[in-house]
Formats: structure tokens, C-alpha cells, sequence
């Protein structure tokens, strides 16, 4: 069994009153163009809110530079300074986005887990939904793109394409919700056995970790949040379908059959 990928070499041991509040797990993907500006920025819109957090970068497989520029990051705010974030990178070595999210989320050590992307970086959502999971009435909350007040400033076949996404969901496997993917928090512990249970890695990891969060009668409330194109999407739209369409049936059949 191979074994799991380790955090940076810049992450000194911790005591307990060192564990951040709010971990941000942000999967990476040949990044080089961005990554710098969206991690500075992210730390900068966070700061006002006085967190205690660490931003842990799930890198899969890049070939360009964002390896080396996330360890940069790393060693830059390698170190737990008070409010503010720490910076980790791990590296799977392999292009694998659900797996790169699920070893993330394992590694998180934070009370509430926001899962985001790189190119989103929606500090609105993160405030929105650590608000929520704090009255306790819900232990996971998804930012939806599809959701009545949300605004999907994608391309159309973006849009058209998550549309026909999320409706193969509720027919195949009854998802009761609008969205699976993008930006999510929840409250570590209500989430972490579920995590481990997931099955299926790719592009449909997200989707059975919401799928089971209902079925597992997991409190989840979905809120409308505002997403637009930064750049180009780091792996063709159209190139994905076969390999989509491939983990949505292995999905069916682990849900399903396997249970």
C-alpha cells in the first residue's frame, strides 16, 4: 500500500493550543500563473476576521512550477504566527483532484474545513458559511453555483455542463440538493468518518462526499454564491466527459450496491 503523502518539510511540531481553528484545503493543478497572487490575496481578505487557520495546498501532479512556488508559500508562512495562516503544501505526485482533496481533508487539523479552489477564493462564502456552522444548526454547508440567487459568471457550456451534471446525480443516485462541487465547510468531526468512507477518487470525490453526507442524515444547509472564470480550466471541459462519465458509474455502483 503506498503510503500518504506528507506535509511540508517547513512544519514544526505543534502543541494543542497551536491547532488552528479553520483549515482551507485548496487542491492545485499547474497553477504557476496564479497561485503566488491568490495565496497572498487570500491570507490579506482574511485577515480582518482575526481566524486562527492554516491553508493546506493539495498539489496533484503538476508539470510547471507550482510545486516549487507552493513550497515557496510554504516556507514563507511555515510558521504559526498568532491569527494568522499558515501555508503547507503536500504533493501526490499524480493527477488526481479527489484524491489530492480527500488526503487534504485528512491532514486538515481545523474545528470547521472549508474545501476551495484556487481560482474561487471566495472569502464572502468562508465567512457566510463559518457563521452558519457556528450556531450549530448545520455541519456542512455548500456554496452552490445552481442554487436560486447564485450567479454563475462562467462560460454557458460551464454552466450548461454542471446543470446536466447535477441532474445525472439526482436520477442516478437521488441527490436531493443543487450542487456537489466547489466550494464546501463543515464541522470536522460530523464530516471526517465520512470522508474516510468515500470510495471513488477523480473528479467525482466531491460528489460522493455530499451524496453520503445525505444519506447519512448529515445537517446540510446550501447557500448561493457568485463564481466567474479567473483563467482558462487547467483540464479541458470536453476532454473530461469520458473519465466523468466512467467515476459516475463507479459512484452508482459504490452507493448503490456496495452501500
Amino acid at each position: 500500500m503506498p503510503s500518504s503523502p506528507s506535509l511540508s518539510e517547513s512544519e514544526s511540531s505543534e502543541s494543542g493550543r497551536d491547532v488552528p481553528r479553520i483549515s482551507i484545503v485548496i487542491p492545485v493543478y499547474n497553477e504557476e500563473s496564479i497561485l503566488q497572487d491568490a495565496i497572498v490575496d487570500l491570507r490579506r481578505r482574511l485577515e480582518p476576521f482575526g481566524w486562527k487557520y492554516e491553508i493546506i495546498l493539495a498539489e496533484n501532479g503538476s508539470k510547471d512550477r507550482t510545486v516549487a512556488i507552493g513550497q515557496e508559500l510554504a516556507n514563507t508562512y511555515g510558521a504559526s504566527t498568532g491569527a494568522g495562516g499558515q501555508v503547507k503544501i503536500l504533493s501526490l505526485g499524480e493527477p488526481n483532484y479527489g484524491k489530492a482533496l480527500k488526503q487534504g481533508i485528512l491532514l486538515a487539523r481545523g474545528h470547521f474545513i472549508i474545501c476551495d479552489e484556487i481560482d474561487l477564493c471566495d472569502v464572502d462564502f468562508h465567512q457566510r458559511a463559518i457563521a452558519l456552522l457556528e450556531t450549530g444548526e448545520s455541519d456542512l454547508v455548500i456554496g452552490s453555483k445552481l442554487l436560486a440567487g447564485a450567479e454563475d459568471d462562467r462560460p454557458a457550456v460551464r454552466h450548461v455542463a454542471s446543470l446536466a451534471y447535477s441532474g445525472m446525480l439526482k436520477v442516478l443516485l437521488g441527490f436531493r440538493g443543487t450542487d456537489t462541487h466547489g466550494l464546501k465547510a463543515f464541522r470536522r468531526l460530523a464530516m471526517i468518518d465520512i470522508v474516510r468512507s468515500c470510495l471513488i477518487e477523480k473528479d467525482v470525490f466531491a460528489s460522493e462526499l455530499v451524496i453520503r453526507a445525505d444519506r447519512g442524515g448529515v445537517r446540510t444547509r446550501e447557500i448561493p454564491v457568485r463564481v466567474m472564470e479567473k483563467r482558462p480550466p487547467s483540464i479541458n471541459l470536453f476532454k473530461r466527459v469520458p473519465n466523468v462519465l466512467k467515476s459516475v458509474a463507479k459512484l452508482t455502483y459504490a452507493i448503490r450496491i456496495r452501500g
